[in-house]
């Protein structure tokens, strides 16, 4: 497995992530035989990073990960979360110490190597954001004494919400990596993209966080399983996603995601899946990314992608001329 340099942190880490996260479902509901069988696997083919959270099934997922790392003792790198609620706002390195407690006794582990705040950044003043003066000045200093104490190496973002909000937070250059969102339905953060384009334009926010020093994770690589192509969902996933690339719904997504049909033979792909995560790996500033997982069928699916290389420049330039299609 290819490794890549997870920006000002130093480590090495699998261009594929492991994600544990609820939208695949796998660490969160998944039957325990498979989910020791699937993370055996990873440490196989050489995937070094593992990505849970709190929000992850409740708790199912730290828990999990806890359980199997304890019985194999494996020498990866561990991130996970913190997402403070509106009523921890009043002291929120309090809320922020007790969740990392909370985790690392799920964990069963006395630090992990990555926090990531979990909350989406805005200066809208929405109740579940975070405004970028309050995550700047409150939450990077409670970050900071979570390192000193050796309870975190390294802290993160998790870049979702106002673009403006989370520019700001990335130029500080208070953090050492970004969760960044960037897919072939939502391409904004890996490249300019016209005015009118029916995604978030995230101003080329990988390109931004890779010059501040960041590493970059990307997430959301297959739009919430939208550019597969299907409607349906894997019973251990979850049922109701939000639209999280260009479509209005779900259901847009999915029916957006056939404009890549004549991309994928022409990439010599076999599905649109392997194509999405083809075009992720193919970005230069990409230090990692994560697929959302049900079976252990689907992770060996996506290290394949990997394992097959980067797309051409002509593919690469063909999806751009396919997303651009979509601008009235």
């Amino acid at each position: 497995m290819q490794k890549r340099k997870l920006g000002r942190t130093g480590l090495d880490v699998s261009l594929l992530t492991f994600g544990c996260g609820a939208v695949g479902g796998l660490m969160t509901k998944g039957d325990p035989a498979d989910q020791m069988r699937a993370v055996t696997r990873a440490l196989e083919i050489g995937i070094n990073f593992f990505d849970t959270a709190p929000l992850y099934g409740n708790g199912a997922s730290e828990t999990n990960v806890g359980r199997i790392f304890a019985e194999l003792k494996p020498d990866v790198v561990l991130g996970t979360k913190v997402n403070v609620p509106p009523e921890g706002k009043s002291d929120i390195a309090a809320a922020i110490e007790k969740s990392i407690d909370e985790s690392l006794g799920r964990l069963k582990r006395d630090c992990v190597d990555l926090l990531q705040l979990h909350n989406s950044i805005s200066g809208e003043g929405r109740p579940r954001d975070l405004h970028p003066d309050v995550v700047l000045g409150e939450v990077v200093p409670a970050f900071e004494k979570l390192k000193r104490a050796g309870k975190i190496r390294f802290a993160g973002i998790t870049a979702i919400g106002d673009t403006a909000a989370l520019q700001r937070v990335v130029d500080a250059k208070a953090f050492d990596t970004a969760q960044i969102v960037y897919n072939m339905l939502s391409p904004g953060a890996g490249r300019a993209i016209p005015t009118g384009f029916p995604a978030q334009d995230y101003g080329e926010l990988l390109g931004r966080a890779a010059a501040a020093g960041m590493g970059t994770i990307v997430i959301r690589v297959l739009a919430g399983g939208a550019l597969s192509g299907e409607e349906a969902r894997h019973p251990l996933g979850m049922q109701d996603v939000a639209p999280i690339g260009s479509g209005a719904d779900y259901r847009a997504d999915v029916a957006r995601a056939h404009t890549f049909d004549q991309a994928v033979a022409a990439a010599g792909a076999a599905d649109k899946v392997e194509l999405a995560i083809r075009y992720v790996a193919s970005h230069p500033h990409v230090s990692t990314l994560q697929v959302g997982i049900a079976t252990p069928a689907q992770f060996e699916g996506a290290a394949a992608a990997i394992a097959k290389g980067s797309l051409s420049a002509d593919t690469l330039a063909r999806i751009a001329g396919l997303q651009d299609s979509w601008v009235a």
